[in-house]
């Protein structure tokens, strides 16, 4: 990790946080190819973007979280809701337009939201939650409550304007906040690297507000987690806003309507070689687990997806008198 924010109370896992985690992992990666099917087989008429590859920011980073900490995300955010305890038939229902959704079939894949989870909702809108997290963050501080907001978005999100004004105010004010680029290389279909300056789209402006950069191999898990513990420690410690850069990648293209085949080929290898899910298992290996173990775990993760996803698809759509609900509130006047 390339720049740090010190913590005393990093703990290493155990094997059985690792299981948890990797349960975790299966759990998101089998959901999105479940997801993949639903769209293949025209059961979902809205867009997709997909975190398969990424699943290891969200899990380490949400093991990490306090039960009132706060998290906002981008539309390619069906991990860190899953990794949040979002409920996959719920998510799924969701994705698939039914009554059951999470947000009763109205919001769709790029729009999952859960309160009761502390999940503030994932942002179609490139960088427009960046602002919304600042004001949960000051809310926070002036209300002396030690909640964090932690707050999600890719590597193109840094060059909007909202992501500088975010932590530009986040910093000038001292907010409990953690900001998390997820850096999959890619800004849709343009290469980061094309459209930024600096090599760490996040961290090399890091020091422009003041912050350190820190760097995080995305792909480890147990790298996030200690990051993001570090993090909010910092945070809830009111010395500001800490500012990740997790280097990751999306293992397909950017949404349901992209293969993905404009990258280099040997790029794509090389980073398929660096899977999460597999590099977790090499770990759990050096533990000496029993290879049984994880394929119980593999199956029992896909039983219940699969159940999960037979009840989303039963599900009956919103009823039309749902259509205005939640859309207004009725003010009382005089």
């Amino acid at each position: 990790m390339t720049g740090s924010v010190q913590s005393d109370t990093a703990v290493r896992p155990d094997t059985a946080e690792l299981l948890n985690w990797y349960r975790q992992m299966l759990e998101i990666r089998g959901f999105e190819q479940r997801v993949t099917k639903l769209c293949n087989d025209g059961l979902v008429r809205a867009s997709t973007h997909l975190a398969t590859g990424q699943e290891a920011v969200a899990v380490g980073a949400a093991a990490a979280l306090g039960p009132d900490d706060k998290v906002l995300a981008t539309y390619r955010g069906h991990h860190h809701c899953l990794a949040k305890g979002m409920d996959p038939a719920a998510a799924f229902a969701e994705i698939l337009g039914r009554a059951t959704g999470v947000c009763g079939g109205k919001g769709g894949s790029m729009h999952l939201t859960d309160v009761s989870k502390n999940l503030y909702g994932c942002y179609a809108i490139v960088g427009a939650h960046l602002p919304i997290a600042v004001g949960m963050a000051w809310a926070a501080k002036v209300r002396s409550t030690s909640d964090v907001t932690v707050v999600f978005f890719g590597d193109g999100t840094t060059t909007i304007g909202a992501f500088h004004e975010a932590l530009g105010l986040a910093a000038v004010w001292t907010l409990p906040i953690v900001f998390v680029c997820e850096n999959n290389g890619y800004s849709e279909y343009t290469p980061i690297a094309d459209v930024s300056p600096v090599s760490r789209p996040a961290a090399d402006r890091a020091s422009a507000y003041g912050l350190e950069g820190i760097v995080v191999d995305g792909n480890d898990v147990g790298a996030v987690h200690d990051a993001m513990r570090a993090a909010l420690d910092s945070a809830r410690n009111g010395n500001g806003p800490v500012l990740i850069e997790c280097e990751t990648y999306r293992h397909g293209g950017h949404s349901r309507t992209d293969p993905g085949t404009s990258r280099p080929k040997e790029e794509v290898a090389a980073w398929f070689a660096r899977d999460p899910i597999a590099a977790l298992e090499r770990d759990l290996v050096t533990r000496n687990l029993e290879a049984a173990t994880l394929e119980t775990i593999k199956g029992e993760v896909d039983a219940m997806l699969d159940m999960a996803v037979a009840a989303a698809v039963d599900a009956p759509p919103p009823d039309l008198s749902e259509l205005h609900a939640d859309v207004l509130e009725e003010v009382a006047h005089g």
